[in-house]
């Protein structure tokens, strides 16, 4: 299974969510924003030298925390060098070592969020409250819509529950899928800023139950889309 993590506007939490539901999923991140990575930069070879075709992406996985990663580069020559059609490849070679594959998607609507959805077999979005999020989430769903890639759940971050329940209602009703909504928390910024994931920082972080429940409905979307393929 790969899982693509997007939402459009940068600066929503989407490498958070990837690196927590990797965590809950135990599977492999993978940090394919080509020109503005903010997952663990790695020590050796990195998705810039797989795609350009100097590495295989199994020798490039490493770990952080509890969770493997397939890094990013962070420069412009590794992102010029990298042939982003092979991206699919890529994530399907991954996926055949690890069985479930995360994918933290760049930001914008540029074309490359559109390979990181078409080799995905769900997505998640996630935006945050303000207006600028919400539309560019909109926007990524219909994207993943017209690319026939199924979107599991929403994920409404660095929200209030009292302030913004209403909020992710109307989301949820408008999208056809269930939001869970992230409250912001310092336990999750402080895992952030240490490239782990909140469970690996504080084990009793409110946020834990938000992120498990992101895993159960990409489970149960994964179990969903398996029964309409044997039915056919």
């Amino acid at each position: 299974m790969i899982v693509a993590v997007a939402g459009g506007k940068g600066g929503v939490g989407k490498s958070t969510v990837s690196l927590n539901l990797a965590h809950e999923l135990d599977a492999v991140v993978v940090d394919a924003d080509l020109t503005g990575a903010d997952l663990p930069p790695g020590t050796g070879p990195d998705l810039h030298d797989v795609l350009a075709g100097r590495a295989n992406p199994v020798d490039a996985v490493e770990t952080s925390g509890s969770v493997p990663v397939l890094p990013c580069g962070r420069t412009l020559s590794g992102a010029r060098a990298s042939e982003i059609a092979a991206l699919e490849r890529v994530l399907e070679r991954v996926e055949r070592g690890w069985g479930r594959v995360v994918v933290d998607c760049p930001s914008g609507l540029a074309r490359d969020v559109g390979f990181e959805l078409r080799a995905a077999d769900l997505a998640v979005l996630v935006t945050s409250p303000d207006k600028a999020a919400l539309v560019d989430a909109l926007r990524t769903h219909d994207l993943a819509v017209t690319l026939e890639t199924p979107v599991a759940a929403v994920v409404l971050n660095m929200a209030d529950r009292e302030g913004h329940g209403s909020l992710a209602g109307r989301l949820g009703r408008t999208l056809g899928v269930d939001v869970t909504l992230v409250e912001r928390q310092d336990a999750v910024a402080d895992a952030q800023a240490r490239w782990v994931p909140v469970h690996d920082h504080d084990a009793d972080a409110q946020a834990l139950e938000a992120y498990h429940s992101v895993a159960e409905r990409v489970g149960q979307a994964q179990t969903r889309c398996a029964d309409r393929s044997d039915s056919v």
